[in-house]
């Protein structure tokens, strides 16, 4: 791997980092549901980019895990250059369960502004939980 390639690694690594930090602070600090529900996305999103970061390999060229032919040497360049299905599953799964939890926390966003006219927390705790 050349310097630049670990240069471009890196700062992708720092980027998701940073794209943690800030969805986590807009999900604690944030008072309006929506942005905190958009934050919540870009967390899931982060977290799948993560997952499947891990799973890459930094062999090039990169193959699909498909077993060209059955030999030994078949077997081996496949472990050598294939990517990683699993975390690629994963995230298949997870992207459809965020989807789902979205659209209910959107729900429940709605209903929520049905009741008390806002979606501020700081306005919807003054109720009380009537």
């Amino acid at each position: 791997m050349s310097l630049f390639e670990l240069f471009l690694w890196s700062f992708v690594v720092l980027a998701l980092v940073a794209t943690v930090l800030i969805s986590l602070y807009g999900i604690a600090k944030r008072p309006n549901l929506v942005k905190k529900l958009i934050a919540l996305t870009i967390l899931g999103d982060t977290a799948n980019l993560f997952v499947i970061l891990f799973g890459y390999r930094l062999i090039y060229p990169v193959a699909p895990p498909v077993l060209a032919q059955w030999s030994e040497s078949g077997v081996k360049e496949l472990l050598r250059k294939a990517v990683d299905p699993l975390p690629q599953a994963l995230v298949i799964t997870a992207i459809v369960i965020g989807m789902a939890v979205n659209i209910f926390i959107a729900f429940l966003i709605i209903q929520a502004h049905r009741l008390y006219r806002s979606v501020d927390t700081r306005e919807i705790a003054k109720y009380g939980g009537e």
